[in-house]
């Protein structure tokens, strides 16, 4: 047990440090990054925004005279920016066709005095600004679906304490899951954003009135997702493959009967975000080469999330709340229910989001070979995403 925690605790530790070295990033994010910190901070969206060998520009049009001082805070202190500069709006280009032209506000991201600078030069052709905050080609960050706050089994980093409520075995229970979603490549394509990865997880259960806090069971998930955006629709098609253990502490303990619960399946899901603060997403899932083999295939899912737009994003934190509903054929379509509440804290740890939620679930159990069982819990947790 105590090498089981050692290596998670180094898992841990190397998921959470970042990288020695860190090569200067791209214009392309650098312009995605400053948009995504304008539309947080400001509730800004400059279509005008570019960046062009670190140099980024944007229009007066676009940033209110009120907010200018703290968006050249803002988008200055972002890594790889060497200078901000503010172009003339849309008004003063009539007055410099006609007189002299006045100079673009400037400010160097080493020296915090304005400083004069060439205006950036524009054209007819300039393109309207496309959702630069997903970028693409090879490993370009980020996810095209947003993870599910309260589906039990989205792979992700997340440690928690849960009360088992009818469960005649078990009562403290400690819940733990190591994994991640990774888009390998993304593409765009007719207005819409195409991806396709990598997604996996363990996620295992640990009996805490035990005496060597015995692993009761590990669940192993792994699977290739497909991703989908246009706007605030996103869609997720995903072939996955996952496989049950008890834990040989347990086994000895209680003489359990194992079941080798293992299966393949896909399913898909689609999502809509109503601007920040309410998303909706629906879908079913199928599975096949079952062990045992009787089990039956389908299921669906659907759930809710909400954000509260008090106290704001500004403050890097806020209230959150989550639903999931899932039903299954093998259980008779009866439901299983996920509630999660608490509060959203953004930039833990760089550029990953904590989640402290309030946990709540009534249903079959979603570990392993007890997934007949009917169990309620509540707990509270800590989760991480990247």
């Amino acid at each position: 047990m105590r090498r089981a925690l050692a290596g998670l605790a180094i898992l841990l530790a190397l998921g959470a440090a970042p990288p020695a070295v860190a090569a200067p990033p791209s214009d392309s994010w650098l312009e995605g990054y400053a948009a995504a910190v304008l539309e947080r901070e400001l509730s800004v969206s400059a279509a005008s925004l570019r960046v062009r060998g670190g140099v980024l520009t944007v229009s007066a049009d676009d940033v209110a005279a009120a907010d200018r001082e703290r968006a050249l805070a803002l988008l200055k202190s972002i890594r790889g920016v060497s200078r901000v500069e503010i172009t003339p709006s849309t008004a003063s280009r009539g007055e410099i066709t006609r007189g002299a032209a006045p100079p673009a506000v400037a400010v160097s991201a080493s020296a915090p005095a304005p400083a004069p600078a060439e205006p950036a030069p524009e054209t007819a052709s300039t393109p309207p600004r496309v959702l630069a905050d997903w970028q693409t080609g090879l490993l370009p960050g980020g996810t095209l679906f947003k993870p599910l706050v309260a589906d039990p089994r989205w792979p992700h980093f997340a440690a928690a304490y849960q009360s088992f409520l009818r469960d005649p075995s078990l009562r403290d229970v400690a819940a733990v899951s190591f994994g991640e979603t990774f888009a390998l490549i993304r593409e765009r394509f007719w207005q819409s954003w195409w991806e396709f990865g990598i997604q996996a997880g363990v996620f295992a259960i640990f009996d805490l009135d035990a005496f060597s806090k015995d692993l009761i069971n590990a669940d192993y998930f792994v699977a290739i997702p497909f991703g989908y955006r246009n706007g605030d629709l996103s869609a997720l098609l995903r072939v996955f493959h996952q496989s049950s253990h008890l834990g040989d502490e347990f086994l000895l303990r209680t003489k359990a009967q194992r079941v080798n619960l293992s299966y393949e399946g896909i399913d898909a899901k689609v999502s809509y975000e109503f601007r920040d603060w309410l998303r909706l997403y629906a879908g079913f899932g199928y599975i096949f080469d079952t062990d045992p083999p009787d089990l039956r295939p389908w299921s669906i899912q659907y759930g809710a999330e909400v954000a509260s737009p008090w106290p704001g994003r500004s403050k890097g934190w806020r209230p959150i709340a989550a639903i999931d509903v899932q039903h299954r054929e093998e259980n008779h379509w009866s439901s299983d229910l996920s509630l999660r509440t608490g509060i959203e804290i953004d930039g833990v740890l760089a550029s990953r989001k904590m989640q402290i939620l309030f946990e709540y679930f009534l249903g079959r159990s979603p570990n392993g070979q007890f997934f007949k069982n009917k169990i309620e819990s509540i707990g509270v947790g800590a989760h991480f995403h990247f």
